[in-house]
């Protein structure tokens, strides 16, 4: 082969690389149409690099995963002794063993989890203590996609860590369900929301606008009024959002606010051995021409 064939090859080669991307990129726009709505701010404490969390709000959060969400979702990394750790929803500094938190001993012994007895070896239920994980509701994930339609639900355990701008993503998607537009088609056993991920372009007419966000197996969760709060905190759809979305955020990451604090401790130390070590240089090498 010459070297002009070569070089025409080459060119031919090039050419088609760049007809290829051209194409790919005038693909994107048809392929995430529609797509989903950007996240709503929840205006969440703990967010930032200084950010901690709302006790409180994790308290509230807790009752509402507990009353609503667990009823499906299970939590199977979390330990209800984690409840009472540094920075948990129940801590409490003088009590220095989370296991031994009264307040998490009555939480946890309202639950029933399946355990063997010791003297039959049958299998047996009884309550729970602090050691011991979130029960999950279903025995298996078979078990949990027949009991939703085909669907198994998802484990919360780190929701908000494999989800974009995780808590207000979760807040946003509880608290966002709303009347389909029209000319949506829906199959039963799905339902709009215009934060979940999708495309929704083969479900409307054609050349008809596409709507935000997609489906979901999961109907609207919350009501006005399921939980009932002892501070006082309004009983509404948007405030159990945003602090159920709060403690799942907590729960996918209980260190997270230790984490932020060693940060900022190890970059003043950096700072003040900086300083030092730009006087000592200056000291050592004063006087000595270069």
């Amino acid at each position: 082969m010459t070297l002009k064939t070569s070089m025409r090859s080459m060119k031919k080669t090039l050419v088609l690389i760049a007809v290829a991307t051209g194409l790919a990129l005038t693909a994107q726009p048809a392929l995430a149409a529609g797509g989903a709505k950007h996240p709503r701010s929840g205006g969440f404490s703990f967010e930032g690099p200084f950010g901690t969390f709302d006790q409180a709000q994790l308290q509230r959060g807790y009752k509402v995963y507990r009353e609503v969400c667990a009823s499906c979702h299970g939590m199977d990394l979390m330990y209800f002794r984690t409840l009472a750790e540094p920075g948990g929803p129940f801590y409490d500094p003088h009590q220095e063993n989370p296991a031994a938190n009264r307040f998490v001993k009555v939480l946890a012994a309202e639950v029933q989890v399946p355990d063997i007895d010791s003297e039959t070896g049958e299998a047996i239920m009884r309550d729970a203590v602090a050691a011991d994980r979130f029960p999950n509701p279903y025995p298996n994930a078979t078990a949990a996609a027949a009991g939703n339609g085909g669907a198994m639900p998802p484990d919360l355990s780190v929701m908000a860590k494999a989800r974009h701008d995780g808590a207000n993503y979760i807040y946003s998607l509880l608290s966002g369900y709303g009347e389909p537009p029209a000319g949506l088609e829906i199959r039963p056993g799905q339902y709009y929301n215009p934060y979940m991920a999708g495309d929704l372009t083969p479900f409307v007419a054609e050349g008809a606008h596409v709507p935000p966000g997609g489906f979901i197996a999961m109907p609207q969760p919350l009501m006005d009024g399921q939980v009932t709060y002892d501070d006082g905190s309004a009983e509404t759809i948007d405030q159990y959002s945003k602090d159920v979305a709060a403690f799942i955020a907590w729960a996918s990451d209980p260190k997270q606010v230790q984490r932020k604090q060693a940060g900022l401790g190890v970059l003043i130390f950096l700072f003040l051995f900086a300083g030092v070590t730009y006087v000592s240089y200056r000291r050592l090498w004063k006087g000595i021409a270069h």
